[in-house]
């Protein structure tokens, strides 16, 4: 199955564990073993198997030992700035996020009174 932003998340969980079950069986793997060399619980590969979600820390353990940890480069690359914003930059690598601005609202004036109504 091909992972797409149509996709429910429980239905590209269940994907990614079929592939990382897939993975293990190829490196002749048992879930214990898996388990083991991760340094995380034998639940935990069943559950991520199964397609239930897990800690982050817990996947990159379990990626390193099937040996898919260089594949997370293609997950998410290194932000690259563009060239126009090199030359604006001068080199600085960015820091801050601008945001998004607002449009200037101009506020409706008050009624102008002598303030005698007292």
């Amino acid at each position: 199955m091909e992972i797409s932003r149509l996709l429910a998340d429980e239905a590209i969980l269940t994907e990614l564990g079929g592939r990382i079950a897939r993975r293990r069986l190829e490196l002749q793997l048992t879930q214990a073993d898996l388990a083991e060399q991760a340094g995380v619980a034998k639940r935990t590969v069943e559950r991520i198997e199964a397609g239930a979600s897990a800690q982050m820390s817990s996947l990159i353990r379990i990626f390193r030992v099937l040996e898919l940890l260089p594949n997370l480069e293609l997950l998410v690359p290194d932000a690259q700035p563009s060239p126009m914003e090199l030359l604006r930059q001068k080199g600085k690598v960015r820091q801050r996020a601008t945001g998004r601005r607002q449009k200037n609202r101009v506020e409706e004036p008050q009624p102008w009174s002598w303030d005698d109504d007292k």
